[in-house]
């Protein structure tokens, strides 16, 4: 028996028996820390204001963080609600009220009079991460009383050798500062040199992505922690490069993906999907005109495309780092933690917190970063759809070519510059008419200044690859 196998409250109460908690002077018992009225001001807060929720939400990574569970219980609604929200949703007392009565917890929070009275509790929105970061500090607190309530309980026992007891309680205290029930992380070359060695006998990195162009694949693998930046111009075919590799992850490899489009609505979206799965014409879905061949294709994927889940397709309005963060959060607790993360694109971004004299350079870069941290955040590749200037047309572009931002260079791990030759009205024109040029522009842990050639078919919505 480990400190780690001490069981751990549920609902991040105390782990101990009320008659076994320390007592006061006098003989009283303490109460776990907390502080009701920070918990209830931050609640109330997320029904008066959309950016409150953002807010809160980067600074109260779990519900547990709230000593109550009514008020755990109405976070996690909120927060589901908010990462399921379309234009001009309204999250409010009276919202809120019908999904906890849908779900049959709202007589378990107190009923519709609490929710508004949290909103009447709250002093100003506006001090929504204040009222967060009390609720955080208590709840670390409590994590420590938790982690020395399990290490007293280990050391009494003596169940195991005393330079183990010692240990664990290290990595109790160290888990409890850090926010997480993690034990110590391996850091020594000495405890990841066996990992490695399994890594190369297998022969790939098990954590690696591939892409669906095979003459890519032996350039570029995606990792987890990296920023892959894909460059063009307009209607060069990143979006369809995005679209294309999150459906090889989610449909081929059956691992969760996100993709967060500014670009396309749900619908668009999903006639791109749609077409480059079952190889029907795209205009023919966006026009809604099919012929008996397009729904005999569109059958064939129908059971495939129903049961996807794990392709999550995000046209939120007025997509934010936050917002990102928060749809993340939310397939992660349901079991279903993205494996990839394609945001497209990146200049369109809303920018967090930016101050009216930032330009748009700036804000870019502040975008750029924030994928980046994302992605070192969460241990998933980031993949950001970026557009380039005009002065990158008629030529092949480069890494400068990016709009409005350079840091979008010194952030990513991997840049591919995509190129067609267009005439001016957007046709396919050149000895090379028909195809796009990926060009691996950056590579941190590869070749760089290769080029792949790739098939485009825009007809339906796809690229593809020259390889068999």
């Amino acid at each position: 028996m480990s400190i780690a196998d001490v069981p751990r409250p549920a609902n991040g109460h105390s782990a101990l028996p009320a008659d076994e908690l320390p007592p006061e002077d006098g003989g009283f018992h303490r109460e776990p820390p907390h502080d009701l009225e920070a918990e209830q001001s931050s609640l109330g807060a997320l029904m008066l204001s959309a950016q409150a929720i953002e807010t809160v939400a980067a600074v109260i990574k779990d519900s547990t963080d709230y000593y109550r569970p009514a008020h755990q219980t109405i976070y996690s609604t909120i927060l589901d609600m908010y990462a399921a929200s379309t234009r001009g949703t309204s999250i409010d007392p009276i919202t809120v009220t019908a999904e906890l009565t849908k779900r049959g917890d709202l007589a378990k929070v107190g009923g519709a009079p609490y929710l508004h009275t949290l909103v009447q509790t709250v002093p100003t929105a506006a001090n929504a991460e204040y009222y967060a970061e009390i609720v955080r500090e208590k709840a670390a607190l409590r994590r420590v009383i938790e982690a020395g309530t399990r290490m007293v309980t280990m050391a009494y026992a003596g169940l195991d050798d005393a330079d183990q007891i010692v240990e664990g309680a290290m990595a109790e205290v160290q888990a409890a500062a850090t926010g997480t029930t993690d034990a110590i992380p391996l850091l020594s070359v000495a405890d990841r040199w066996e990992g490695f060695l399994d890594e190369l006998q297998a022969g790939t990195d098990p954590q690696a992505l591939d892409t669906p162009w095979r003459d890519l694949n032996e350039i570029i693998e995606l990792k987890p922690g990296q920023l892959i930046t894909i460059g063009a111009a307009t209607a060069g075919g990143k979006s369809l490069f995005g679209m294309n590799l999150a459906a090889h992850v989610a449909l081929k490899r059956n691992k969760p993906a996100l993709v967060a489009s500014m670009e396309m609505g749900g619908s668009e979206l999903m006639a791109r999907l749609t077409a480059a799965e079952a190889g029907v014409n795209l205009d023919h879905l966006v026009r809604r005109k099919l012929t008996e061949a397009d729904w005999g294709r569109i059958a064939k994927v129908a059971d495939q495309l129903a049961n996807a889940k794990n392709f999550v397709l995000d046209d939120s309005a007025n997509l934010t780092l936050s917002k990102i963060r928060a749809r993340m959060r939310w397939m992660t607790a349901r079991d279903n933690p993205p494996a990839i993360v394609v945001a497209d694109y990146l200049q369109l971004m809303t920018p967090e917190g930016g101050k009216a004299t930032d330009n748009r350079a700036q804000q870019v870069a502040e975008i750029s970063r924030g994928l980046k941290l994302i992605a070192m955040e969460f241990q998933v590749p980031v993949v950001a759809l970026a557009q380039f200037n005009r002065g990158a047309v008629g030529r092949r572009p480069l890494v400068s070519d990016f709009k409005e931002s350079s840091a979008i260079e010194q952030d990513s791990n991997i840049i591919v510059l995509l190129h067609r030759e267009l005439a001016e009205d957007g046709t396919d024109t050149g000895p090379k008419a028909g195809e796009v040029e990926a060009i691996v522009a950056k590579n941190r842990n590869g070749a760089s200044g290769r080029i792949v050639s790739l098939i485009f078919q825009g007809h339906m919505a796809r690229l593809a690859s020259f390889a068999r």
